[in-house]
């Protein structure tokens, strides 16, 4: 084992979830050794050092995959499904190992943060590794679970039976619930590595999954002004409409979560005509909605601890006609004008009208459709005129 770096502390924080090549080997303290890669847990291991501050908590190295992957099957629940938010790379005292036994009956696995699915990759990894029949059967029991609470309507929810969560149930977008169960659904139906061992009957559900859930992206995407602009974070299971989450996410067009919605779309091969209007449309509507000639300054403060996270940094927004420009993170359902909330609830217009907890803690402003709109969309949009 090893002690949690700094150096290691930017990675998890910054990394995207990257799943496309998922056992590529990564950095080990061990010479020679392959190494699976943890990229898709970097939203959950950021989270839970913001929570916990326990930045010199205990590490397996990376290589070490038969500690990471008992982890895995340590925390994964009886309902095939695992809790977010748990770091699969942390060495685990013997009482902690105690409580997650006792706790393999509740009910809270959950999508949030970009989770489930990379516990399934991870355990089909280790299945490959080191041929560990628990892991392809712990990893089975999580893909059935996933394909087992998708709504008829082709929807997943964002924590499935969640009773201490009201939005737990809804249609979810944020946190690349949909677009990132699908991604992963694509690759298990195309038996992708690491699912070339994936049963066949189970590839079947999942592709008629996607087809399903792609129907329902392509449906829930909002028109705004009579014109069909990008996703809301969360949508009712029922009656479809934009609903809130958490007390400051209140119903809107998501500029950050609809990014990932777009790269979906974008990745799927021989896309249909409505999937690349559905494309073409979004991409319009971040062109127009990119708040130019400003950008978010941060400057250090003496540290605040809340219950999710210490402020260090606070943020204002800059007027700066040299800077390349910023979206917001909420838009109006109706306006497509930028908004802002505390975490009582209070709805308001300006960065600097909200609380620190939230300024500090959470990104209201963001670059994140730059890349999409400068290089990704038109290096697509050239491949279908080929």
């Amino acid at each position: 084992m090893r002690l949690f770096s700094f150096a290691a502390l930017l990675l998890t924080v910054i990394a995207p979830p990257v799943l496309a090549a998922p056992c590529v080997s990564e950095a080990s303290d061990v010479p020679g050794s392959n190494a699976i890669s943890l990229a898709g847990f970097s939203d959950a291991m950021h989270h839970w050092y913001n929570r916990t501050d326990q930045f010199d908590a205990p590490l397996y190295d990376i290589a070490d995959t038969v500690a990471i992957a008992d982890n895995i099957l340590l925390y994964q629940r009886d309902s095939g499904g695992w809790p977010e938010n748990k770091h699969p790379q942390r060495v685990l005292t013997p009482a902690e190992i105690a409580t997650i036994t006792a706790n393999k009956a509740q009910a809270d696995a959950s999508f949030d943060n970009r989770n489930i699915y990379p516990q399934i990759t991870y355990l089909m990894c280790a299945y490959e590794q080191t041929g560990n029949e628990h892991y392809r059967s712990a990893a089975l029991k999580g893909l059935r679970f996933t394909l087992d609470v998708q709504y008829a309507n082709g929807g997943w929810p964002h924590s499935p039976g969640r009773a201490d969560r009201p939005y737990g149930d809804y249609i979810t977008f944020a946190d690349e619930v949909m677009p990132g169960v699908l991604g992963f659904l694509r690759r298990v139906a195309d038996a992708q590595p690491p699912f070339s061992d994936i049963p066949a009957l189970l590839r079947q559900q999942a592709a008629a999954a996607v087809a399903k859930g792609d129907a329902l992206v392509l449906d829930l995407q909002v028109v705004t002004q009579g014109k069909r602009s990008i996703w809301a974070g969360q949508y009712h299971p029922q009656t479809l409409a934009p609903m809130a989450a958490r007390s400051y996410e209140l119903p809107a067009l998501q500029t950050w979560e609809s990014v990932a919605v777009v790269e979906y779309l974008m990745s799927i091969p021989n896309p249909t005509p409505e999937m690349i209007a559905a494309v073409d449309s979004a991409v319009a509507w971040f062109t127009a909605r990119r708040i130019p000639g400003v950008r978010i300054e941060e400057f250090a403060i003496d540290p605040v601890r809340f219950t999710y996270h210490t402020a260090r940094v606070d943020r204002k927004l800059v007027v700066d006609a040299t800077a390349p420009g910023l979206w917001a993170r909420f838009y109006d359902l109706k306006t497509s004008e930028p908004f802002f909330t505390n975490r009582d609830g209070t709805r308001v217009e300006a960065l600097a009208d909200v609380a620190l907890e939230r300024r500090s803690g959470y990104d209201w402003y963001g670059t994140w459709p730059e890349e999409l709109v400068r290089e990704a969309y038109p290096q697509w949009r050239s491949t279908l005129t080929e």
